[in-house]
């Protein structure tokens, strides 16, 4: 399947144009549609998959139309590693789009990050791509609004879960609106 048959806008298109992406793999086939149609889902797929973009494109249409200044999506994910990918992603696919991203990771050396972090949040990001530690380190210091947070995404769940995280992302979606679309993500 072709990704103009899925009724993307044209900024995502163009989007898709640019980083070489004209096909749909399985997966981004299955969830793309699900995900338009604002329900949540739970897909599990290999590694290498496309598995980010299944999540990236369809949130990234729909929020290009959502207007204001505040975290519109939450990606959680296990490592700064994964945060800084999906991000890179985030930024080529949303490149003809207003949709604007921001990494939220720990195991910097430096204090700039951290307030470039803090800046992200008190401007606003449409999108926050964040380790659980990192972001109730944010939280904890009161001036994170994730009140108006409409989609929440756990990449690699079964990751985060196998690391300890479960309190941390029970702790996180406990600031997070009940009525949002959640969407679960994993290679097992």
């Amino acid at each position: 399947m072709k990704f103009t048959e899925f009724g993307l806008h044209e900024e995502i298109l163009n989007g898709l144009r640019d980083m070489g992406f004209e096909n749909a793999t399985p997966v981004q086939e299955q969830a793309i549609p699900i995900i338009l149609e604002g329900n949540d889902l739970i897909a599990c797929a290999q590694t290498g998959t496309g598995k980010t973009a299944a999540f990236l494109i369809p949130t990234i249409d729909i929020l290009d139309d959502v207007p204001g200044g505040h975290i519109k999506c939450l990606i959680l994910c296990p490592t700064r590693e994964l945060a800084v990918q999906i991000d890179k992603e985030c930024e080529g696919l949303a490149s003809h789009s207003y949709v604007s991203s921001f990494p939220v990771y720990g195991g910097n050396k430096g204090g700039d990050d951290f307030g470039r972090q803090k800046s992200a949040f008190t401007q606003g990001a449409d999108i926050v791509v964040a380790t659980p530690g990192r972001l109730l380190q944010h939280i904890g210091l009161g001036y994170v609004d994730l009140s108006k947070v409409e989609f929440l995404i756990l990449d690699e769940a079964d990751r985060m879960l196998d690391m300890g995280f479960i309190l941390d992302i029970q702790r996180i979606i406990s600031y997070i609106p009940e009525n949002r679309q959640t969407l679960l993500f994993s290679a097992t």
